[in-house]
């Protein structure tokens, strides 16, 4: 029987970057109030991974941990392409997905055959053959330690984001798959670490190690956690590093006869101070240069500041819903509860802006709603994100809405949150018919409402519309949600 090794391991973890290849604005909560400042681009990250491999030659792991080939609009438009050649020097050892899938299967499948390392998913499976869609996992000899890698893609694609991500697939939470690949990695691989790289999201890993033993590292991605130090859940240490690539999440680990003996963890800012890697930065701006002019374009000014970093309701996004029910004349506007979206500070709107905030340029859409159907669909919303069970938690943030105000209980059983439900300034009628504009399926699930009908314009419209006709913008929060 082999004998199980000694060594330094250095992880190094992005997750979440969300095609941001290049510095942007980002918050920050300092002295209990919002700050704004550039961090994040590839050419900084790469500067941090070099410092870490010169610390610890041949002993770093350097993971991805997905909805890293979608989120603006170089990347969008380009199908996740634009970002194949940065990726490929950065020396990666995997990656797992999410978003990666808005592109279908097909599009994502030719993605990862361009990039020089795996995408390890162990919960995907083709339905007409039952196998799985993507490498379940990785052995990989990292600083004269055998290192077992397993993927988890995000769950939820076949459940709640449109149909086209997922055909011909199928799904799954891993729970099932992940105890054989831990005792086979351990058993007749003989790894001296088993490392998940998961996108379920930090509640949903958490409950998943606490029910399946034997992960020594979890690297946590989806809910764009920025844990300033590792959740430790039983032996297993879990980290996650924010978002939009602003963070690098850096463990080091002192593994002894198969064991994590030691370890310490530094959520890193990729800040602008520290200094771009040349050949890194170089394929940044090539990758940019086609849409720079473009994308420069002022179209408006805004008096608020804009982020998605509040889970209830977001500036952001209350910008959008505010330019849906005026391009549409609806009662109310609903958009999902997107995480990504580079903050936008007061001042100048640029094009880039806009499409950081709808990168898919969605049509706009209307629907009959009755007040039974809003009321479900609110419910079921308010159970995909705080459901009791993390497993059950299929949302992003809770779904944004204009128009109506709900009295909510967050603490309470599924289907029984909603206190209260206004449309304007009037309690809303069960079988009474109300007008919603959306943007995407995931705004309001087709099980609910009637007589649905684009409106002929997309969101990038309605919001240049608004802009052009408010200067400056303000929108601010309005509590549309609140906790009773």
């Amino acid at each position: 029987m082999a004998t199980a090794k000694s060594g330094a391991l250095t992880i190094m973890q992005i997750n979440d970057v969300h095609a941001y290849l290049d510095a942007h604005v980002e918050l920050f909560w300092e002295g209990g109030k919002e700050t704004y400042r550039k961090a994040g681009g590839y050419a900084r990250i790469a500067s941090l991974v070099k410092q870490a491999r010169e610390e610890n030659p041949g002993g770093v792991l350097f993971t991805d941990g997905g909805d890293t080939l979608h989120g603006t609009y170089p990347a969008v438009t380009t199908q996740g392409r634009a970002l194949v050649p940065v990726l490929n020097v950065l020396g990666l050892h995997a990656m797992t997905a999410h978003w990666e899938f808005a592109y279908g299967p097909d599009t994502f499948r030719q993605r990862a055959s361009e990039l020089e390392y795996p995408v390890l998913a162990a919960n995907i499976y083709e339905k007409d053959t039952g196998k799985t869609a993507f490498p379940s996992h990785i052995v990989t000899e990292v600083g004269g330690l055998r290192v077992g890698l397993i993927g988890i893609a995000n769950n939820t694609v076949d459940k709640t984001m449109p149909p086209s991500f997922s055909e011909g697939l199928r799904f799954t939470s891993g729970r099932e798959e992940l105890p054989g690949l831990v005792s086979m990695l351990r058993g007749e691989q003989r790894v001296d670490l088993v490392v998940l790289l998961s996108h379920l999201g930090f509640p949903q890993d958490m409950h998943l190690v606490s029910e399946v033993p034997g992960v020594d590292v979890v690297l946590s991605s989806h809910t764009h956690n920025r844990l300033h130090r590792p959740a430790v859940q039983g032996s297993t240490i879990v980290i996650q590093s924010g978002s939009h690539g602003a963070f690098v999440g850096r463990l080091d680990l002192q593994v002894e006869g198969g064991k994590v003996a030691d370890y310490r963890h530094r959520l890193i800012e990729v800040s602008q101070n520290i200094e771009p890697d040349a050949e890194v930065a170089a394929l940044v701006r090539d990758a940019l240069e086609p849409f720079t002019r473009e994308l420069g374009e002022v179209v408006g000014n805004t008096a608020t500041p804009l982020n998605r970093a509040t889970s209830l309701e977001s500036t952001m996004d209350n910008l959008l819903l505010q330019a849906l029910l005026e391009s549409t004349g609806a009662q109310i506007a609903i958009s999902n509860g997107w995480r990504y979206g580079a903050p936008i500070v007061p001042g100048p709107v640029t094009l880039n802006d806009l499409y950081n905030i709808v990168p898919m340029n969605p049509r706009v859409s209307l629907v009959e709603l009755t007040g039974e159907e809003l009321w479900a669909a609110l419910e079921e919303n308010l159970e995909h994100t705080y459901s009791r069970d993390p497993l059950g938690q299929m949302g992003g943030y809770l779904k944004r809405a204009m128009g109506l105000r709900a009295l909510i209980r967050i603490e309470n059983p599924r289907g029984h949150r909603l206190q209260a439900l206004f449309v304007g300034e009037e309690k809303v009628e069960p079988g009474r018919q109300y007008t919603a504009a959306f943007v995407t399926e995931q705004g309001i699930s087709s099980r609910y409402g009637q007589n649905r009908r684009h409106t002929g314009e997309r969101a990038i419209d309605a919001l240049r519309k608004y802009l052009a006709a408010h200067d400056p913008v303000r929108a601010d929060l309005r509590g549309t949600f609140l906790p009773v």
